[in-house]
């Protein structure tokens, strides 16, 4: 049996996540409009998105990926992840962070061979008490504006101290 070239793309993606390759991550996306969502961010910037997965993928989280399962047609996927890494690692601060093992189903819709929808599901309180736990953890897991405003602060200062490169200028006649 043959599989489906997006089933193959999301594979790819979340290889390249699993290696911590950003660019062969925002490879896989659809140009401009692009929409990711998941329990903390909200994007619908494709440079957005490359600087998000390059926070991910540079940082100290040690993110691994296992994929459990994938289904892909023409317009549609699906695939069922577990990742597993250290919330809020900083050896800077001497912070070692908190493990999380994070059941995700993630969702996606395609267009030209490319994904132009990603949005992330997993179960929101159980992440934020193995991330944060205690009151924090409690709160942050049944309040998603809580969750946005810190994603959308840390990615603003990564992107801050770390810009997305403009992409390779077209070659004259293109």
């Amino acid at each position: 049996m043959t599989t489906h070239p997006n089933a193959l793309l999301i594979e790819r993606l979340y290889t390249a996540l699993d290696r911590h390759d950003a660019a062969t991550m925002a490879d896989c996306y659809h140009a401009n409009p692009v929409t990711f969502h998941d329990i903390a961010f909200q994007i619908d910037d494709k440079a957005r998105l490359y600087g998000m997965w390059r926070m991910i993928c540079e940082g100290e989280s040690g993110i691994r990926v296992t994929i459990k399962n994938i289904t892909a047609d023409d317009r549609y996927g699906e695939a069922r992840i577990v990742d597993k890494y250290q919330f809020g690692r900083d050896s800077a601060k001497r912070e070692e962070g908190q493990p999380v093992v994070n059941e995700i189903t993630s969702l996606f819709r395609f267009r030209d061979g490319l994904i132009e929808k990603h949005e992330d599901l997993c179960d929101e309180r159980a992440w934020a008490n193995q991330a944060m736990g205690g009151p924090k953890g409690w709160l942050a897991g049944r309040i998603r504006l809580l969750r946005a405003v810190s994603a959308r602060r840390k990615l603003n200062k990564f992107l801050r101290k770390h810009p997305v490169p403009p992409p390779p200028a077209a070659a004259p006649g293109v």
